[in-house]
């Protein structure tokens, strides 16, 4: 079983017996409808499968992806096109003239991560920011991807932010990605901040300038701009990675990634997903993670030839899309919103509560659901932390088979079913759930190429793409090769160069792990806030982190102007204090992720993990929102140095 030193259940308290839960066969899809009944699965109990074989199968399944490069099998996506960061498929490129200016505060990125922050910012009465990103609009990985098919992943009531506070419901369970990105639109517009925003615009360049008290940015536009405060943020998938497949510069068809679709070529739009120019055109796409499953039915409907090319499939489960329902709409009271997120966070993790309700009521609350049920059903005796997860581990296996008999019962060919299961525990690779991709292989033109056995693609060719040396000639090929979520920072981040005092640089200061304070704050680098997956709480939304790191951040910047601040900065002593503290209550997911089949969730199989969650506060999610309210509620600011003058420092002690 996995080795823990301290189980993540929120409030530190493992689920009550004698939980109610109505259970029957089959899960719905709530839709946003409050008079169904979340119901648990239809899945074999324990007695019927043979779980020691399975988990041999699982490790089996991992050994023969492991390849030796671990994360060296990806090529930046710079060194492979070269004018990867100006070119921008959606929007034309504007040339300007280079910017010099100083500047209060810098927002780096245009996700969920930086329009929080600058929503937050706005709210507590601090303006002068200015908002940078690659992108040409607001969105993130919602502006860049529009592949067709792209909805989002998660359920939209709880995954989508700021809708009381822009009065929107999304239309559906299940958002499109077209719907998200005018969300993004409708926040910049109703709350301003478009002012000041530049787009387009990487940043290439970090350095704290002792002399000014400012942080030096350049970016490949030639800005010099001087910014008092920097908010890095730039999410988790904010570059794409490319296969490092030998030859892949010499194929002489179309190539473009699943986050640049080329609907020139394809024809169609992100709203109708047709695709009508691939009707005589031999297509392959290589990957089959979430943005792969959602575009390989329609390239399946309008290609001639698809060629599915997999190294490990993804979990596939029942998604049943459905409206809003208009009644329900009418139903919500102020705070819907909170209650929902923090429904979706109980059962997707470990913290639901006796007589809770499912109200989310998918693949990623299922395992915690079925649990639910056997609670009620069984009157379970009070369980101690390591008998509930060895309890939760028996339903991950036992709902990953329901996935593998999915599988079967949909898919014709038995070769291709098999290739298509997942051998592998949940917490391996994201979990997604689409109802047509499996029936797409039951199409005639549609193939798929399981390249485990060879741990990958032997080569690229200038006609196509070589298989146990069968080459297979296609015009165009499509990377859904994800993103650089990996422990290499400066790939992740994507920033040549973050330098704060004395020359001292961010990625050497978190080689060995990340040093912060509440993952916001570093010693070293003053005026620089972080967001992201770093050393804080974990939801199981990502976008509600964010939101609460904004939030955050933006009293932080409010503190400081209005004490007349020069710098804020983390003591080292606090620093260190936080990271003793985040590693000694931390869950221990280290030998569970490795023993996981390749992916970015374990750094493709490295020995060395930095796990893509960051470091995260074990006593869980509430309790860090605890932690932070009372550090917030004096006057103190403690753990922080807070400079007045250049000259002087008032260094305040961790409470």
């Amino acid at each position: 079983m996995i080795e823990r030193k301290r189980s993540g259940l929120e409030n530190g308290k493992a689920p009550l017996p004698g939980m109610t839960f109505q259970h029957f066969a089959t899960c719905p899809s709530l839709g946003g409808r409050t008079n169904l009944t979340c119901k648990a699965t239809p899945i074999l109990p324990p007695d019927q499968l043979d779980i020691p074989a399975i988990l041999e199968r699982y490790q089996i399944e991992r050994d023969r992806r492991l390849r030796p490069e671990g994360q060296d099998q990806y090529a930046r996506a710079d060194t492979l096109i070269d004018d990867f960061y100006e070119a921008d498929p959606h929007m034309p490129l504007i040339e300007r003239e280079p910017i010099s200016e100083d500047l209060e505060i810098a927002i780096l990125g245009a996700g969920w991560a930086g329009i929080q922050a600058a929503y937050h910012l706005k709210q507590a009465g601090v303006n002068g920011f200015r908002t940078i990103d690659l992108a040409g609009d607001f969105g993130g990985c919602w502006y860049w991807n529009r592949y067709p098919g792209l909805q989002c992943d998660n359920e939209s009531y709880a995954y989508m932010r700021l809708l009381e506070e822009t009065d929107y419901i999304p239309s559906k369970k299940f958002a499109d990605g077209w719907e998200i990105r005018e969300h993004f639109q409708r926040i910049a517009n109703q709350f301003g901040l478009y002012e000041n925003a530049l787009f387009h615009t990487q940043i290439t360049s970090l350095q704290w300038d002792e002399v000014i008290n400012r942080w030096r940015i350049e970016t490949n536009r030639g800005d010099d701009i001087h910014a008092r405060f920097v908010v890095m943020c730039g999410g988790p998938s904010n570059t794409p990675k490319l296969p490092g497949v030998p030859g892949i510069d010499s194929f002489k068809g179309k190539v473009f990634h699943t986050s640049r679709w080329d609907y020139d070529y394809t024809g169609g739009d992100p709203k109708t997903h047709e695709l009508p120019k691939l009707a005589d055109k031999r297509v392959a796409i290589l990957g089959t993670g979430a943005s792969s499953i959602q575009a390989v039915p329609y390239l399946g409907e309008y290609a001639r030839q698809v060629y599915v090319i997999q190294r490990t499939p993804s979990s596939v489960d029942v998604r049943n899309n459905q409206p809003s329902d208009p009644d329900w709409v009418k139903s919500l009271e102020p705070g819907w919103t909170t209650r929902r997120r923090d429904n979706y966070h109980h059962f997707a993790q470990f913290g639901f509560e006796r007589g809770e309700v499912d109200q989310v009521c998918d693949i990623w609350t299922e395992i915690n659901r079925n649990l639910a049920a056997q609670f009620d059903e069984e009157d379970w005796p009070e369980l101690t932390f390591e008998e509930f997860f060895e309890r939760r581990e028996i339903m991950d296996v036992q709902v990953m088979d329901r996935l593998r008999r999915r599988v079967a019962e949909i898919v014709e060919d038995r070769e291709t079913a098999e290739a298509l299961m997942p051998w592998y525990s949940m917490i391996c690779k994201r979990p997604t759930s689409n109802d047509e991709y499996y029936p797409t292989f039951n199409r005639p033109n549609v193939e798929l190429i399981d390249v485990s056995q060879t741990r990958g693609l032997e080569q690229i060719t200038e006609k196509g793409f070589m298989v146990r040396g069968q080459e297979y000639e296609v015009d165009c090929l499509i990377l859904a090769s994800g993103y650089e979520i990996t422990s290499e920072l400066s790939r992740r981040m994507g920033i040549k160069t973050i330098e704060g005092r004395n020359g001292l640089s961010l990625y050497d200061h978190w080689a060995d792990g990340y040093r912060t304070l509440h993952g916001n704050t570093a010693h070293g680098f003053p005026n620089m806030f972080f967001s992201g997956l770093i050393q804080g709480g974990l939801n199981i939304s990502l976008p509600t982190i964010l939101g609460q790191q904004a939030e955050h951040i933006a009293y932080l910047i409010k503190q400081a102007r209005d004490r007349g601040a020069v710098c804020i900065e983390a003591t080292e002593e606090a620093q260190d204090a936080w990271v003793r503290d985040i590693r000694a209550t931390a869950i221990d997911l280290t030998e569970a992720v490795k023993s996981c089949t390749p992916g970015y969730y374990n750094n493709e199989g490295e020995e060395t993990v930095r796990w893509y969650l960051g470091e995260t506060y074990g006593p869980g999610w509430f309790a860090f929102l605890d932690l932070m309210e009372e550090w917030r509620s004096g006057d103190h600011l403690p753990g922080l140095i807070v400079t007045q003058e250049p000259s002087a420092s008032d260094e305040i002690q961790p409470a």
